[in-house]
């Protein structure tokens, strides 16, 4: 597979990054999204820690997905809309993170998997027939259905607080990569309206859990 130069530059961006915060624990602890400091001013955590990783593993698991669904989205978009999904995509796992842990000063996250989960749920809402494999289950599924088996897995990890993983940033992402998706491509609602509607179920079900205060 091809790589644009556009997710290239997001992947050296990512490895250098990361690089750095793995050999600089103050630079980690600097740019590293955390409530408390981000509620005292330093918003930029909210952009940066998008680019920090806790280990290699985190890192190339990040990065191996943005390889598989990048070319999706600038096949249908272009670059430029790309990094824009991208970077909505970023910001929305944040702001997300940072409205359902407002009240937990120490509560902190690193990882892509924001942006990545907002580039891969705009690739099944543009092919939402495509085939993906998935571990442990033998044959391919439709990308509509892991789409929303894995965002009903996150409102299970955010209730739950199911392992060090930031469940919550992986939904905002996914959201703001449906969001943007439409915004450019409004015609989705008209010609692929079904599947549009069963994307946003799972952000239907999480806000209304949130409004009855049981996530």
């Amino acid at each position: 597979m091809n790589l644009h130069a556009a997710t290239i530059a997001i992947i050296a961006a990512n490895v250098l990054v990361s690089l750095k915060g793995f050999n600089d624990n103050v630079f980690f602890d600097r740019y590293k999204f955390q409530i408390g400091p981000i509620r005292d001013g330093q918003k930029e955590r909210m952009a940066t820690s998008g680019f920090l990783h806790v280990d290699i593993s985190h890192l190339l698991f990040n990065m191996l997905t943005l390889y598989f669904f990048a070319n999706v989205v600038i096949n249908w978009f272009g670059p430029t809309k790309f990094g824009i999904i991208y970077f909505v995509s970023l910001l929305a796992g944040s702001l997300l993170a940072l409205f359902f842990h407002k009240e937990e000063p120490f509560y902190s996250a690193v990882g892509a998997s924001g942006a990545v989960t907002g580039i891969l749920y705009a690739a099944i809402l543009l092919q939402p027939n495509m085939q993906l494999g998935i571990m442990f289950i033998p044959i391919p599924l439709p990308a509509y259905v892991i789409g929303i088996g894995y965002l009903l897995y996150s409102i299970y990890g955010m209730k739950n607080k199911v392992g060090n993983i930031g469940h919550t940033a992986h939904f905002g992402g996914a959201m703001g990569g449906y969001v943007t998706t439409l915004l450019f491509k409004p015609e989705l609602l008209v010609t692929d309206t079904l599947m549009v509607a069963l994307l946003a179920f799972p952000i239907i079900i999480l806000f209304a859990l949130e409004k009855m205060g049981k996530v």
